[in-house]
């Protein structure tokens, strides 16, 4: 049987995007030169390896049981020539990043230029979202989280600065409401909800006298997204607990106020963390250097 090695690596692309514009993006080719590339790699194959809709791609059981045999394989293909790569003065290719959109924001974008000055040959693509993803099966090198959420099988680097989170509101939802002194008063007032991916709501994080307290507080308004919400809080909607960078430009200009702060848990830094059993490329090892400095 003589397959196209390229028609396979574009399957993978597309069965682990489940999108063949977003594939195609990333290989630098267009959807149709990659649908027909499938289509011909189906037709070698006699069997159908994608299920397509009009408005999504998955494996067919077929191409799920390929995709698993495969994506080892190919790993150890791209370790092989990250290897080569290492050889060069220095390092280039592709690096893939999941993080969550505040990681994106406050360790990220201060750092991109003098990142892209200091590894011009490495195209670094993040993906920012709050999910929480397995970077190995989503195809991604790296990723980055609170040290809470790290799977044991990763190696994790603290990088970044030191993350601090604040509870805030208007001085107008203060005057009509009046301010908590204390964790347990927040059931009397109207607390601006997180919601994650999951669905789950998010419980406020507090601390005093070293131990840690988790609050489930209520409110009528819950949001994915937190800029969002600190807008609410701009607007007097209620109290928002979000991240102090977030909050402390508009604190400044005093259109919002910190409660509180007594009670708010230590500083923490993020962490980027690969798998532990990979070859390390050069283009990661460099990254890893780079943050940590």
């Amino acid at each position: 049987m003589n397959v196209d090695l390229n028609g396979l690596d574009a399957f993978v692309r597309v069965a682990q995007s489940r999108s063949f514009r977003k594939a195609a993006a990333g290989m630098g080719v267009s959807p149709s030169a990659l649908s027909h590339a499938i289509g011909k790699l189906e037709h070698d194959l006699g069997v159908r390896l994608l299920n397509r809709t009009t408005r999504s791609v998955s494996p067919s059981p077929a191409g799920a049981q390929l995709l698993a045999r495969l994506q080892p394989a190919l790993a150890d293909v791209a370790a092989a020539l990250d290897e080569l790569n290492e050889e060069r003065s220095a390092p280039r290719g592709r690096l893939r990043l999941n993080v969550p959109r505040a990681a994106a924001q406050l360790v990220l974008a201060p750092v991109l230029a003098r990142w892209r000055e200091h590894c011009p040959d490495v195209a670094l693509e993040i993906a920012a979202n709050d999910a929480v993803v397995d970077i190995v099966e989503q195809g991604f090198d790296a990723g980055m989280r609170f040290g809470e959420l790290l799977q044991q099988d990763m190696v994790a680097v603290p990088v970044g600065p030191d993350i601090r989170f604040a509870v805030c509101a208007s001085p107008d939802y203060l005057k009509r409401h009046g301010a908590p002194s204390t964790p347990q008063e927040l059931a009397a007032h109207e607390c601006l909800q997180v919601r994650f991916p999951s669905g789950a709501l998010f419980k406020w994080e507090f601390r005093h006298g070293g131990q840690p307290l988790s609050v489930a507080t209520s409110g009528s308004l819950a949001m994915d997204d937190l800029p969002g919400l600190l807008q609410a809080a701009l607007d007097g909607a209620g109290l928002c607990y979000t991240y102090e960078a977030y909050a402390a430009p508009w604190v400044a200009q005093g259109r919002l106020v910190y409660v509180m702060q007594e009670w708010m848990p230590p500083a923490e830094r993020m962490f980027l963390y690969y798998p532990s059993g990979r070859h390390m490329s050069a283009a990661l090892r460099a990254l890893v250097d780079f943050l940590k400095g």
